[in-house]
């Protein structure tokens, strides 16, 4: 393109823009001009109108002198000062009755969502009282008094809110008013926030408030840290809540953690898969065995994706395990898929959790391992093994097949399903070459599943 052709672009774009320019800064003059919600919808208005022209003008986008810089779009420049003038005339507005009810509504929410240490529902009354007392003079009204009880500092300051709906404030003539209300409600929202919360006590406090360390009074105790009698105390009590609570408060510490999940498995009460979920969402593989262990359907979605692609080999296999032992037929489509996964671990955990779930669906894939000769002798006779577990006459006939089968392994499995449909067994002595390969087997075996 030529100099020729690239000025009248030029020049139509500069002209467009100017005008747009002049229209902008007319009304930021207008937005600091403002002294009334009229004046200020008055200048929205006026941008909207902007904003729509602007939408349907076509700006040329100059050329740039240098080849290597990006274009400038006019276009884009106009765009954010227009968003600039409407913010302005956003913060420019109010405040309103509704800014003050909000604020309170705030307060309401943390005052009632919060868990407050005793001595933090004492502290929350005298801030209280100091808002009901303010904005009783500003309202002329008689809000009660502040009791140290949340509930009740909630419903109390919900109704300084009713009394600010009524009053209908105006923005313009009810400023002065709007504006020591909000101040007032800041100085409450800081008495609130410096009220002592739980939170804000050390850990061992709120273990101690609890009641926690109540197995140690006035006995003797060997363990450390104490947490770990206290703990040993409630899994034998069968005492869920505390143990729970140990790990929410000192879940950081491994030490602590490891003896939480195994009181959750020893115990076995399916009120603790919702602790052990949050540790096997992180991967950590002794509460997805806990959860296994436990055996509820509810810990199915903590260990399913788990199974279904395992960031490693051991993590899989541990969950489909866990699966297993769960035993929930709804699983099995999930756990037969990983028949064909790479690791010779999630295969045979894979064959073995089908046993341990029991469906009949999985008779004809479990079968189907057990045919492939090319498949490891481990997990042939997991495979095996696993349709004895099923044990309908179907699935110990598929596994009865393999009664000669080369491998020891495959052959006892195989007997035991024979044996379980009535077959004889047509030579009962055992070759001392058989048994040797049996012991070599059991080991392999052995090895396979650590």
């Amino acid at each position: 393109m030529s100099d020729g052709d690239e000025e009248p672009a030029e020049t139509e774009a500069d002209s467009i823009v100017s005008e747009f320019e002049e229209r902008l800064e007319s009304a930021s003059q207008a937005v600091e001009a403002a002294e009334t919600e009229a004046d200020l919808d008055e200048v929205e208005a006026t941008l909207e109108a902007i904003g729509a022209d602007l939408e349907d003008a076509d700006i040329p986008v100059p050329e740039p002198e240098d080849e290597d810089e990006e274009p400038t779009d006019p276009a884009e420049e106009l765009e954010d000062e227009l968003s600039d003038l409407e913010d302005a005339v956003a913060d420019k507005r109010g405040p309103y009755g509704e800014d003050v009810i909000e604020a309170i509504g705030d307060v309401q929410s943390t005052i009632t969502d919060t868990r407050w240490a005793e001595e933090g529902e004492n502290e929350l009354v005298p801030g209280v009282q100091d808002f009901l007392d303010t904005t009783a003079e500003i309202l002329d009204a008689d809000f009660g008094e502040a009791v140290p009880d949340p509930e009740e500092l909630s419903v109390t300051l919900g109704t300084v809110t009713d009394a600010v709906a009524d009053a209908e404030y105006d923005a313009d003539e009810d400023a002065e008013t709007i504006a020591s209300l909000l101040d007032a409600t800041d100085t409450l929202a800081s008495a609130v926030d410096s009220s002592t919360a739980w939170t804000d006590l050390e850990i061992r406090e709120r273990l101690d408030r609890e009641g926690f360390y109540e197995p140690l009074e006035g006995a003797k105790h060997k363990d450390f840290p104490p947490e770990w009698s206290a703990l040993k105390t409630w899994q034998q009590r069968g005492n869920v809540e505390m143990v729970v609570l140990l790990l929410d408060l000192m879940g950081d510490t491994d030490y602590i953690t490891r003896h939480c999940i195994e009181a959750l498995e020893y115990m076995g009460d399916e009120a603790g898969v919702d602790a052990l979920t949050d540790l096997a969402n992180r991967r950590n593989l002794n509460a997805i065995d806990a959860i296994g262990k436990i055996g509820a359907e509810s810990g199915v979605s903590a260990v399913e994706g788990h199974a279904e692609s395992g960031r490693t080999p051991e993590l899989q296999a541990r969950a489909i395990t866990a699966l297993g032992a769960i035993g929930d037929e709804s699983t099995t489509g999930t756990v037969a898929d990983q028949l064909l996964a790479d690791s010779e671990r999630v295969r045979t955990a894979a064959t073995r959790a089908l046993g341990m779930i029991g469906d009949t669906r999985a008779i004809d894939p479990l079968a189907d391992v057990l045919e492939d000769t090319d498949e490891e002798n481990s997990v042939r006779a997991s495979a095996a093994w696993a349709l004895c577990q099923i044990g309908t006459e179907a699935a110990l006939s598929a596994a009865a097949e393999y009664a000669d089968a080369s491998s020891y392994l495959i052959e006892a499995e195989a007997a035991k399903a024979a044996d379980a449909l009535g077959l004889e067994d047509e030579d009962d002595s055992e070759d001392p070459d058989d048994t040797e390969q049996a012991a070599a087997e059991d080991e392999e075996s052995d090895e396979a599943a650590a």
